[in-house]
């Protein structure tokens, strides 16, 4: 299984980073031995990876670190990068590579206090791999500062650093740094591709994979987790049958609430999972006994830890109510096909009685008023608006139409 394997629908993007991956071990064979480098190649020091959600953006440049890593022996031999076994491509996939750094929002941004030592990282040579390699899964969310830092290590680059960059768009970057990357357009994967890897890597009964890949339309991770995660089944159903409820003014904010709360406990349970533990080993690790004071002088680090974990908590809540937000869109959106006759297979067959009552009884004017009520609601949260307030405002449009 090579590291390309997880890249779903992806074959011409695929193709260039093997090439763009064998181009850089010739560039690094041919330095190690003082010969000229390659004159033409297909390596670069800056890559920029885009597009929709779920297309494997950043499977696709963890994937391409792991090649740019590779030891295989076959390599020798003629082989190509990316073997998936070897010690430099298992570490770079799992993010235990000494040289593949890894950069994601915590919170809605990502600070420069957060790329301060990544960036001066960035300027050192590989410590034992091949290429020094800064994965930036986020960059839309890179604040003024923060890009700012980049722009100056991405202008300036060590001879055998890599930087990859992930964002949804082109126009989510700067343009001072995207036009010194070179771009890579990922386009989402088509429902039968899901649904095949859902039965080839996880064992899912192939019925289940095709509902699921449909559910999320051609959304990778949202589809195995659905595949896998009985909670997350239940959560969509549950959203799925708010379009029923919101038929009269208490009924709509009731909707919202419980929307919002489980919002809430989804970035509880992430932090009881992982702030304690974190906290735990910070303390360890400055020198504080079990239970006991930290050392003079430490407590200003441990401050930021937990704003750290505050950031993740509301992005953990952000990110449950997006899930939401889309399910809800595919439901109306299935409705709208409905209304116009559409022959486009329905997303949401498992809900097909609900969508044909709501489609009997609203027009085609209201159902894209209640989208655009949808959208708006994700618009308000990028704004930080006060969830509750946000989800009530959509509910009540919901239920006006």
């Amino acid at each position: 299984m090579t590291v390309w394997d997880d890249l779903v629908g992806q074959e011409r993007v695929s193709e260039q980073l093997a090439a763009a991956a064998r181009d850089a071990g010739a560039f690094v064979t041919a330095a190690a031995s003082d010969a000229p480098p390659p004159e033409a190649s297909r390596m670069t020091h800056a890559w920029l990876f885009t597009g929709p959600p779920g297309a494997g953006r950043n499977q696709a440049a963890r994937a391409f670190a792991a090649a740019l890593q590779c030891v295989s022996p076959d390599r020798a031999l003629g082989g190509a990068p990316g073997c998936g076994f070897c010690d430099g491509c298992h570490t770079a996939l799992v993010g235990t590579h000494a040289d593949v750094s890894t950069v994601a929002a915590v919170g809605a941004e990502i600070l420069v206090k957060d790329m301060r030592d990544t960036v001066r990282k960035s300027f050192t040579a590989p410590a034992n791999g091949r290429w020094q390699v800064i994965l930036v899964e986020d960059a839309e969310r890179l604040n003024e500062k923060s890009a700012n830092a980049v722009l100056k290590a991405v202008e300036e680059p060590a001879p055998r650093t890599v930087w990859l960059l992930c964002a949804p768009s082109v126009e989510d970057v700067l343009p001072t740094i995207r036009s010194r990357c070179r771009h890579l357009v990922l386009s989402t994967p088509s429902v039968e591709a899901v649904a095949d890897m859902l039965v080839r890597r996880e064992g899912i009964e192939p019925d289940v994979a095709a509902s699921v890949a449909r559910a999320t339309q051609g959304h990778v991770d949202r589809a195995r987790r659905l595949a896998t995660d009985p909670a997350a089944r239940a959560r969509r159903a549950s959203v799925l049958k708010l379009p029923q409820r919101v038929e009269e003014v208490g009924g709509a904010l009731r909707a919202a609430q419980e929307l919002v709360d489980a919002a809430a406990e989804d970035a509880k349970q992430l932090a009881e999972e992982m702030d304690g533990k974190e906290t735990e080993d910070l303390k360890a690790a400055l020198g504080a006994a079990q239970g006991g004071r930290l050392p003079r002088g430490t407590a200003g680090v441990v401050k930021d830890l937990e704003d750290m974990q505050k950031r993740r908590r509301t992005r953990t809540q952000r990110d449950s109510l997006d899930v939401a937000l889309a399910d809800l869109t595919s439901f109306y959106r299935d409705v709208l096909a409905l209304q116009l006759g559409s022959r486009i297979a329905l997303a949401n067959t498992d809900a097909e009685d609900a969508l044909e009552r709501l489609a009997r009884g609203s027009t085609p004017e209201s159902t894209l008023r209640r989208i655009e009520a949808i959208a708006a609601c994700g618009e308000a949260l990028d704004r930080n608006v006060a969830p509750l307030l946000a989800v009530e405002a959509m509910t009540m449009a919901l239920r006006a139409g």
